[in-house]
């Protein structure tokens, strides 16, 4: 059967992408975000996985306000990157696993989550620059990916309790695929960041690092708030601490944190990164 080895959260700012192209993770302002990845590289590097669930927002590339799916799953062979217009180079295309693909979506269908199937699919920043921080050697890419898409952008937004179950239900249909694969359960975006409006370049530490300290023993604390809440507390974009939540809740079970950072600011945005696995019953 398929093993989730672990699960990890990260931040995916655009600016993050320059800096890579730029060969900038030495400067004095990126050093300390860029170093927080090393145990994480470590960790890879020895536990190896095969597949990447990737819980993302799409920013426009693939979806837009026309057409704003709450909930959808890639089931492509492989998934293309294009130019959003931040100025940083677009990546080589990801290998998908589409049977696995299709296995995760009869599941979550089967559980009444009513998903948007994507036979073809762009990835964007969301999902391009957390491949490219994890597995920075460049050349072919070590994973396949099955990215799953939820709207932080088209209100309403699924709550997090929703987000949370998602997650589980994802955690559910990987663990009952029946091949052997170790898969890596990703959750990008945020961490506080406002980008435009009276609120423009909000940080909240404080709610951050408590988010970050309980999201392995106890995720269910976040999915209290409101999603009106959690702006209120992340600003417009921190919302995308969802994918965490989904991530979090696909590993099951008690967890502990492996590894986390947190640097601020990156750009304009609380850069926060986590490595969980389950703790052994």
């Amino acid at each position: 059967m398929a093993k989730i080895v672990g699960a990890i959260t990260t931040s995916h700012v655009p600016a993050i992408g320059g800096a890579i192209a730029r060969n900038l993770r030495t400067d004095p302002y990126w050093k300390p975000f860029f170093d927080g990845f090393a145990p994480v590289h470590a960790w890879l590097g020895k536990v190896r996985p095969d597949v990447a669930v990737i819980f993302y927002n799409d920013h426009g590339l693939n979806f837009f306000l026309d057409k704003m799916p709450t909930f959808a799953v890639g089931a492509a062979p492989q998934y293309t990157n294009a130019d959003e217009g931040w100025g940083i180079p677009t990546l080589p295309p990801v290998a998908g696993d589409p049977h696995f693909s299709w296995h995760l979506i009869e599941k979550l269908v089967g559980e009444e989550f009513d998903v948007t199937t994507c036979q073809e699919m762009l990835i964007d920043h969301a999902c391009t620059i957390p491949m490219a921080l994890l597995w920075p050697t460049g050349g072919a890419w070590p994973v396949s990916i099955v990215p799953v898409c939820i709207n932080t952008v088209q209100h309403p937004l699924p709550s997090a309790a929703r987000c949370f179950k998602l997650g589980e239900a994802v955690g559910r249909a990987i663990q009952s695929y029946d091949a052997d694969k170790r898969v890596v359960v990703i959750g990008t975006g945020g961490l506080s960041h406002q980008l435009d409006g009276q609120r423009a370049g909000f940080i909240n530490k404080k709610f951050d690092l408590e988010f970050m300290e309980k999201l392995p023993t106890d995720p269910l604390w976040a999915t209290r708030y409101s999603i009106g809440e959690l702006v209120e507390q992340t600003g417009t974009q921190g919302i995308e601490l969802l994918m965490w939540l989904a991530a979090r809740a696909a590993l099951g079970g008690a967890a502990k944190t492996v590894h986390s950072n947190y640097h601020i600011p990156i750009s304009n945005t609380a850069a926060g990164l986590m490595l969980m696995e389950r703790m052994a019953a």
